[in-house]
């Protein structure tokens, strides 16, 4: 039996030392993604080392991540599967190389979408000039715009709740369904409602089925929409006291 783990990678596999606890050994971490200009900014404890280890013992081991391909090449780990990309709005397959079907699917049915995007997106940058601290981004890559995430200076995610509740939750297009939204501590992600986690791994585990007799699936996530994914696989693993094990130990 083959075994697979689709694995969200930031705040599941490392983070940044602000969100590591405080009786985390430093001396003890190891680094695991760097921003652009080379500076370490992500780390992983020892039982996140521990948990790497092993699972890339017994399990071809799929990364599913928010990052773009920049961002994503440079987790330092040796991938050696198909990688999703951009909330599941990118599949890579083995070789690094772009899933052509995919993105093909993708680029269809994406322009209605974007074009409400680009509305919403308009009215959230008229709001971030007003009230400043807001740092609004449309997330590009491979030349496609894809979606949109806010950040604030303050670093809390209570201020953006304030656009959130504001803005984006009684927005036409979130109010149809286009459009749909996600927050995380300092994050506040707009996207397209064909560009998800799920739906990225709902392709790969149906080529895996075609290429193994039998599989078994794990998924390990700490967000709230990564449990759509998590739900595919045969199991779940969450870490503690994130987003996603909050929601379900207050449930």
């Amino acid at each position: 039996m083959q075994s697979y783990i689709f694995l969200d990678l930031d705040d599941t596999l490392f983070q940044t030392l602000r969100k590591c606890t405080p009786d985390t050994d430093s001396a003890t971490l190891q680094v695991r993604a760097y921003l652009p200009d080379g500076t370490p900014n992500s780390f992983a404890t020892r039982k996140q080392q521990w948990l790497w280890q092993w699972l890339a013992k017994g399990f071809k081991i799929v990364p599913v991540t928010a990052r773009d391909v920049q961002a994503f090449y440079r987790v330092n780990l040796p991938f050696q599967e198909e990688a999703v990309l951009n909330h599941g709005a990118v599949i890579l397959d083995k070789q690094g190389e772009v899933d052509n079907l995919w993105m093909d699917r993708m680029q269809q049915e994406l322009p209605a979408y974007q074009e409400k995007l680009f509305v919403l997106w308009e009215a959230i940058a008229a709001y971030c000039h007003l009230h400043k601290g807001y740092k609004p981004r449309l997330v590009t890559d491979f030349g496609i715009t894809w979606y949109g995430v806010i950040k604030h200076k303050d670093g809390t995610e209570a201020t953006l709740k304030k656009l959130l509740d504001k803005l984006v939750k009684p927005h036409p297009h979130i109010l149809d369904g286009s459009l749909y939204w996600h927050i995380n501590g300092n994050n506040l992600a707009v996207l397209p409602r064909i560009i998800t986690k799920e739906s990225a791994v709902s392709y790969l585990l149906e080529g895996y089925q075609q290429q193994h007799a039998d599989i078994l699936t794990f998924g390990a996530g700490d967000s709230r929409t990564d449990a759509p994914f998590l739900a595919l696989c045969d199991y779940a693993l969450i870490p503690k006291n994130t987003q996603l094990f909050n929601t379900l130990v207050t449930a």
